[in-house]
């Protein structure tokens, strides 16, 4: 991910690992990576768009993420999680896990309950999402049933990762693995979908991650879920099959990023801008109306 810096904190009883897009990863102090059965994820309040770590950090989108995919993990309880304990250091209470450490699969696991995106782009040239067929006449929101299961292959930081075949999955994790998450992933999206629906809220697609548990080998879900950084919502109210949907997630950045007030070229190769100051508030006011319109909870930094 290009040219980002990573505030690496002093937290007692822990030591920095690693760091991602958003989330930074801590070990226990004085144990390896090898050794540990469990992490410190912390989620940061940085932003990625087109494959930039934004110089930018959106104020509480970190603790948004990390409130969101516990209150997910609640109420998906069917669901193996990686959550221990939110027992965590008082430097980054409330954007902070500590985590099962799982032997995590190369793989993406996206269900898609309504076509758009890049599934969008592939069925206007094919018919097809993922080498999946589909009828002719479906537009940009059209719903999709059943839900498909469209994976991607995880590809290293900076870079995009791939759409791939469900074929493609079974070679890379075998033909049980490859069921289990297709089988998992579709589930979790039909339940998600319909405790979002109750809300006033359209679930468009997802992607979560999964790995075994090392002691038992359980498929357990890992990373974050159902937050607007995974996800694409919707508000049900405004829903028109056709159009691009206003959607509750980072698109005021996007949107900002490629118009003419921005002056960066998404094809040039150099860094963003920073960002306005009302592209921020109103972008984190986004994820918090996410959060409390999907919980029916008062967010609280």
């Amino acid at each position: 991910m290009a040219g980002f810096q990573t505030e690496v904190l002093s937290l007692e009883g822990w030591e920095h690992f690693y760091s991602g897009k958003v989330r930074d990863l801590y070990i226990p102090s004085g144990a390896s990576f090898a050794e540990t059965d469990r992490v410190l994820v912390v989620a940061s309040d940085r932003i990625s768009a087109y494959d930039f770590v934004l110089s930018t950090e959106i104020p509480d989108k970190g603790k948004v993420l990390t409130q969101l995919s516990l209150w997910w993990f609640e109420q998906l309880s069917d669901f193996a999680n990686h959550v221990i304990s939110t027992e965590v250091p008082a430097e980054v209470a409330g954007r902070a896990m500590v985590c099962k450490k799982l032997e995590m699969y190369p793989i993406e696991c996206i269900a898609r309950g309504y076509l758009t995106g890049s599934g969008l782009v592939e069925y206007k040239q094919s018919r097809t999402v993922c080498d999946l067929p589909l009828p002719d006449g479906l537009v940009d929101g059209s719903k999709l049933t059943p839900a498909l299961f469209t994976p991607s292959a995880k590809a290293e930081v900076g870079e995009h990762d791939e759409n791939i075949s469900f074929a493609a999955t079974v070679e890379r994790v075998g033909q049980e693995v490859a069921e289990a998450l297709r089988e998992q992933t579709v589930e979790l999206y039909m339940q998600a979908e319909k405790i979002a629906r109750e809300r006033g809220i359209i679930l468009a697609d997802t992607k979560v991650e999964f790995g075994a548990d090392p002691a038992t080998g359980q498929l357990t879900l890992g990373d974050e879920v159902l937050t607007p950084d995974s996800s694409r919502f919707w508000d049900s109210a405004d829903y028109a099959p056709g159009k691009a949907q206003a959607s509750f997630d980072k698109q005021f950045v996007r949107d900002w990023l490629t118009s003419s007030e921005s002056g960066w070229d998404k094809n040039s190769g150099e860094e963003p801008p920073a960002l306005p100051e009302e592209i921020v508030q109103k972008t984190r006011a986004r994820y918090i109306e996410a959060y409390e319109r999907l919980t029916g909870q008062k967010f609280s930094a």
